[in-house]
């Protein structure tokens, strides 16, 4: 049977929106997000580290972007939540090891666009079963999940032998395995059944957060041993577990060529927060302390690492200043996944600047940070990659006084640090009307008490 003039001339007409269509989504890049835990700004080579060996991640950033001015919070969930939904904490945090589950993730966005999505990895973000699958993640592999840190006997389950779930499903692993070995191998599987459509897989790392633990590149890497019953561990550890984040690294970005879906990849590698506080780290500007937790320097500044082949086309290291904020925005604009419109979003894509186009870079970052959402324990700060400014009033040179010891005597400054103070004061104020969760809480409990006692 021979097509009708119509059909024809329908066809004719759609066709080349179609073909449109598909190569718009063949040219969406695949998405990898690597965030190790608990390693600060000082533990890359790349950086400026000198004790500890990164190959890999020299290696991506001698040809991607490297940002030397990237912040995250100060400690483990605050900085998840941060990232995931692109808001300050002010706007969206309750508690730690909580995500609301009214909140909009960029899985759930970059699922909506037409990504299939998984994370492996450390979760801590809520412990109902469905909690990945309802923050959109299709597949995950993770630790701390439905269950505690601690096995029964008070063995820490996150590295050798872990105990995990896939799923909302609980396994345990006693033949000697590794958990970055289980979560990279989830994910190389999950890329490989997805080579063909674009895809986000989320690896927020266990490594290196404590306790500080031997891994099979370890000389006394143990395959029998149950994870330590000592919190810390042994820090002598350190530098095998930052240079196992490296291999890891290196394996996740072997398959993706393998595939032969390397250049069409934005691979972002990040950390979740600065180095834990017995780390000592040797670098080319000096020793480094690990300050996990303090809004100081050394518990926010980390890495941030962005390989994209097809689109970063010689490496740069770059003085923009970003936040996690950014994440949830810049992943969205490469994705070509809308934002919605009520969705109130705090960071900028820096998509641009890794395309080489021209950028407006963010002239501050502003940081709201409170462990468990209690709004009288908060602290908050706006600072440029130079100048930091408390809510308190408190302004350092963070450049000579990177341990705020010497806060700036407001009638000492300069006519030009009178106008930066004023630029940062300007952000803090940006926030001023914004009621923390903690804050709406109190507030709700408060009138309904007075009901009662009315």
């Amino acid at each position: 049977m021979k097509p009708s003039a119509l059909a024809v001339c329908l066809l004719v007409s759609v066709l080349p929106l179609l073909l449109q269509t598909a190569t718009h989504a063949a040219e969406r890049p695949n998405i990898v997000l690597i965030m190790a835990d608990d390693m600060g700004y000082e533990c890359v080579g790349a950086n400026g580290c000198l004790d500890y060996r990164t190959p890999e991640l020299d290696r991506l950033a001698a040809g991607g972007v490297r940002f030397e001015h990237c912040y995250s919070q100060p400690i483990c969930t605050p900085s998840r939540v941060k990232l995931m939904t692109g808001m300050s904490n002010k706007r969206n945090y309750v508690r730690f090891g909580q995500l609301d589950r009214t909140q909009t993730t960029f899985a759930h966005l970059l699922k909506q666009a037409g990504y299939r999505t998984a994370i492996a990895g450390k979760w801590q973000l809520g412990g109902e079963k469905d909690s990945p699958q309802h923050f959109g993640f299709e597949q995950s592999l993770l630790w701390q999940h439905t269950r505690p840190r601690t096995d029964k006997d008070k063995h820490d389950t996150r590295y050798p032998n872990p105990r995990l779930e896939r799923n909302g499903k609980e396994l345990d692993f006693d033949n000697g395995e590794f958990s970055s070995d289980l979560f990279s191998d989830f994910l190389l599987e999950f890329m490989e059944e997805n080579k063909d459509q674009p895809f986000l897989a989320y690896y927020p790392m266990a490594l290196v957060h404590c306790p500080f633990s031997a891994t099979p590149d370890s000389e006394e890497w143990d395959p029998k041993l149950r994870g330590s019953q000592d919190y810390k561990g042994n820090p002598k550890y350190f530098g095998d577990m930052v240079a196992y984040v490296d291999k890891t690294v290196a394996k996740i970005d072997a398959k993706l060529a393998e595939l032969g879906i390397r250049d069409n990849t934005l691979l972002i590698f990040t950390g979740d927060n600065g180095t834990d506080t017995p780390i000592v780290t040797n670098t080319t500007w000096g020793k480094v302390a690990g300050a996990k937790g303090q809004m100081i320097d050394a518990g926010n500044h980390v890495t941030c690492i962005v390989s994209w082949p097809s689109a970063i086309r010689e490496g740069r290291v770059v003085q923009d200043i970003i936040d996690f904020s950014d994440m949830l925005p810049t992943l969205c604009a490469a994705a070509g996944a809308a934002v919605p419109a009520d969705l109130t979003i705090d960071g900028q894509s820096f998509l641009p600047l890794l395309q080489g186009r021209k950028f407006n870079s963010r002239d501050s970052i502003y940081m709201w940070y409170s462990r468990n959402g209690v709004v009288n324990q908060a602290r908050a700060f706006a600072r440029n990659q130079t100048w930091k400014l408390y809510e308190s009033g408190e302004m350092f040179d963070i450049s000579h006084d990177p341990l705020e010891k010497q806060p700036l005597a407001p009638e000492a400054l300069t006519k030009p640090q009178q106008q930066v103070r004023a630029l940062l004061q300007s952000h803090i104020d940006q926030f001023a009307d914004v009621v923390p969760p903690g804050a709406r809480k109190q507030r709700a409990a408060d009138k309904k008490k007075q009901r009662v006692n009315d």
